[in-house]
């Protein structure tokens, strides 16, 4: 006995739909150039294979049952998918990527990657794009094991794997905010790491898999709270749960309002080179999306708003 893949072949989908649009066996049988008695016994086949009746033969007409609506409406779909997937192909061999993954590192502005993603859907371009939003190290393990294209928003200073390449984004300043209502708001200045000890820090998770990631500024013994992304450090900080260093460019809106205050500890502000990397050696030429990518990247105006507007430099 068939099974159902056996019988919902394209051709299968669209011979259900010739007899919609037609309205009887007879008149899509004369539309495709066939006997009526062709068209009944391909249809039997699909039904003895989904176990379901298509049609209503207490009717003259080709009238569907529930189980036929639901298999045309599916059927439809399934053409329609596989048009595009043929056009997709199609333009895919004009040197485009079916998919590019980008991981985007937290501290990295999130309207301006939107406004970029814009401007490249704007190319009616075949690519895919898919983004991650990853922190600390993790940003760049995901573009070195594989799960991405492109990282924006990597350390400079973390070790790069073969067949990584990348280049400076810029500089991005970090200050020590809390909430006005937070005991450390009226502390004495400079805050002391025995002061900063007793509260509680905000950090945000390391997404790397693989070894125990990146703790940056935290203390020994010191309570956090930890978060999933930089958006959270930022709310929770907000809320008074707890301190810890922000990107300026971040917190500088709401220092300004007046719902955050920045603080002076005994360590030295904190100012972190950031770039961006992709996967691909020399002898590789990348494809088109990836192209589209560095070349919006090579633009200081690009680099800058990805940083924030305060403190970017090269």
């Amino acid at each position: 006995m068939q099974t159902a893949r056996d019988v919902l072949t394209p051709d299968a989908l669209a011979m259900l739909q010739a007899i919609e649009e037609a309205g009887s066996f007879a008149a899509a049988a004369r539309a495709l150039g066939v006997v009526p008695s062709a068209l009944t016994y391909r249809v039997r086949q699909i039904e003895d294979a989904l176990d379901v009746l298509l049609y209503d033969r207490s009717s003259r007409q080709a009238r569907l049952t529930a189980a036929g609506a639901e298999l045309l409406r599916e059927g439809q779909r399934l053409l329609t998918e596989i048009d595009a997937v043929a056009n997709r192909v199609k333009r895919v061999a004009t040197g485009w990527e079916s998919q590019l993954t980008l991981a985007i590192d937290s501290i990295i502005s999130k309207a301006t990657v939107m406004e970029l993603c814009e401007s490249f859907f704007a190319l009616g371009a075949p690519t895919r794009l898919k983004l991650r939003e990853e922190t600390l190290s993790g940003t760049l393990e995901t573009l070195s094991s594989g799960l991405a294209d492109i990282a924006i928003g990597v350390a400079l200073e973390s070790n790069t794997s073969a067949g990584i390449q990348g280049k400076p984004l810029g500089s991005v300043s970090f200050v020590y905010a809390v909430a006005p209502h937070h005991p450390l708001s009226t502390a004495p200045e400079p805050l002391t790491d025995a002061l900063l000890l007793t509260h509680r820090a905000v950090a945000v998770a390391d997404s790397a898999q693989r070894g125990a990631g990146q703790t940056i500024g935290l203390l020994a013994g010191q309570d956090v709270f930890t978060v999933a992304s930089m958006q959270g450090k930022l709310d929770a900080q907000l809320r008074g749960l707890g301190g810890g260093f922000l990107p300026e460019c971040m917190a500088r809106p709401h220092i300004d309002a007046g719902h955050l205050v920045v603080r002076r500890t005994e360590r030295p502000q904190r100012v972190i080179r950031v770039g961006y990397a992709w996967r691909g050696g020399t002898e590789r030429t990348p494809g088109r999306a990836l192209q589209w990518w560095l070349k919006q990247l090579e633009s200081p105006a690009t680099r800058s708003a990805l940083l924030g507007p305060v403190h970017w430099r090269q």
